[in-house]
């Protein structure tokens, strides 16, 4: 029997296979931008959009002034501020990236490279971080890894600024094997052990705002690290990863890719070719991330609607599906409310990051989103301002917004990767008519934005409007 390829590209490009990519690269999307992909080849649209290189954008603000490059004091009454302009700095990049996978990717890095801001504290490194994981978005993962294994936050989160040639810790290698490159089974208690002396020498510097080697606090004698001996520093081990263990590195990296952008369970075979892919274009991710959104797999019906919205996904595409106005007030409530969901930004439980899928979903988040949706067809009203969807505006810019059947069909083509049954759409279509004779259904009609209010309630109270 002929092997499986999975990374063959999809045949067709059409509205669902364009609707698909959308609700996997982007945070939300409307009508207009799976027109706007559809006017384009499915290669120009991953390849000149989706994975296009984009400037760096200008630094968050607190009170119109910029405080990333002040130095860090613990005494700044203003530090709480910065954290919060950070955030909703980072929520506006989700909300603005256009069609660039961009910031999904610095999602996925800050949840893969993980710190915490409880353990760290200082919002100037996340911010160096954040910049980081956008410069190598779709760059070299083993330069990026080198980076990470010296940035000021990862340092201080797993303890590398206090370890010495005297006294080495062991915790950046351990979880650099574990959750980072190689998994379970792909070194030894003994290479964490020699691996944590070769990173040993580097400090972070508060008043600068960076890390610095000091030779003298280096273990300056030989390490033996996957069977090779030499005097390595923090470089070689990230080189000895990437070269002695080439395969598991690239597996490891791409299961990842994989349940983010794919699916929680992975599909090994799948792994292994994208995998291939990776070590072939020296684990550059630009080409590995243009086969995974271009493959006849990723566009399977079983991938379709069978990944559950994250909270900062649900939240952040519900302003983005309906077009609402917005600014630092509502934004502080998507900060919040994110955290009520059990995702709270920069504060991942732990340092193996969310786990995501159906921890996403219990007895208490599930009416948690349904609340929130709710608020924005009834309006939320904070500091004397409101913010919510203008449903007839939304509505009509459906063509078929006058008939009642065919805007069932349409909307829920447009809002839902998993397809709706028909005694679904017969709930659905029931909540907008409330009452009225199916012929008669207008937007212009007395009455009818309280219906479609109701109706987008719900909507999106269904399980499947979670799906993405």
């Amino acid at each position: 029997m002929d092997k499986i390829n999975y990374l063959k590209k999809i045949n067709s490009w059409d509205i669902d296979s364009a609707r698909h990519i959308l609700s996997r690269a982007i945070y939300g999307y409307t009508k207009a931008d799976i027109d706007f992909a559809l006017s384009f080849s499915l290669d120009d649209f991953v390849d000149k959009h989706l994975l296009k290189d984009l400037p760096e954008p200008n630094p968050p603000k607190y009170n119109d002034s910029e405080w990333v490059n002040l130095p860090y004091n613990s005494s700044d009454s203003n530090l709480t501020n910065y954290r919060y302009s950070l955030i909703w700095w980072w929520l506006d990049l989700m909300l603005n990236q256009g069609y660039s996978l961009r910031e999904k990717m610095v999602w996925f890095f800050s949840n893969h490279f993980v710190t915490e801001f409880n353990v760290v504290q200082i919002p100037q490194y996340f911010y160096i971080s954040n910049q980081l994981f956008r410069k190598y978005a779709f760059g070299n993962i083993i330069e990026l890894t080198k980076k990470v294994t010296i940035d000021p936050a990862m340092l201080i989160y797993l303890n590398g600024n206090l370890s010495t040639k005297t006294a080495p810790n062991e915790n950046y290698a351990r979880e650099l094997f574990e959750l980072f490159t190689l998994g379970i089974g792909n070194y030894t208690e003994e290479d964490i052990k020699q691996a944590a002396k070769a990173l040993t020498g580097w400090r972070v510097d508060n008043t600068k705002l960076t890390s610095y080697f000091t030779n003298s606090r280096w273990d300056t004698g030989s390490k033996t690290i996957f069977n090779k001996t030499g005097n390595w520093n923090n470089d070689d081990v990230i080189n000895l990863i990437f070269t002695e263990k080439s395969t598991p590195a690239s597996e490891f990296i791409c299961r990842k890719l994989y349940k983010e952008f794919i699916y929680y369970l992975p599909n090994e075979e799948y792994v292994k070719q994208l995998a291939t892919l990776m070590r072939n274009n020296n684990f550059n991710l630009k080409p590995v991330l243009s086969s995974l959104f271009k493959s006849q797999y990723f566009h399977s019906q079983e991938i379709r609607g069978a990944k559950i919205k994250s909270p900062i996904e649900f939240l952040i595409s519900l302003i983005r599906y309906f077009n609402i106005k917005y600014d630092n007030d509502l934004l502080n409530l998507i900060r919040t409310k994110s955290k009520e969901l059990e995702q709270e930004i920069l504060n991942p439980p732990d340092v193996r990051g969310w786990e995501g899928q159906r921890r996403w979903i219990n007895t208490t988040s599930y009416p948690a989103r349904n609340i929130f949706s709710d608020s924005i067809i009834n309006g939320i009203k904070i500091n004397n301002k409101t913010y919510k969807v203008d449903v007839l505006t939304y509505a009509r810019s459906y063509p078929s917004s006058e008939n009642a059947v065919e805007f069932i069909n349409d909307i829920t083509k447009v809002l839902f990767q998993y397809p709706l049954s028909q005694k679904r759409k017969d709930y659905l279509l029931t909540s907008l008519l409330d009452g009225t004779a199916v012929q008669n259904w207008s937007t212009y009609n007395t009455g009818a934005s309280s219906r479609l209010s109701k109706f987008l309630i719900e909507l999106m109270r269904l399980p499947e409007f979670q799906l993405s």
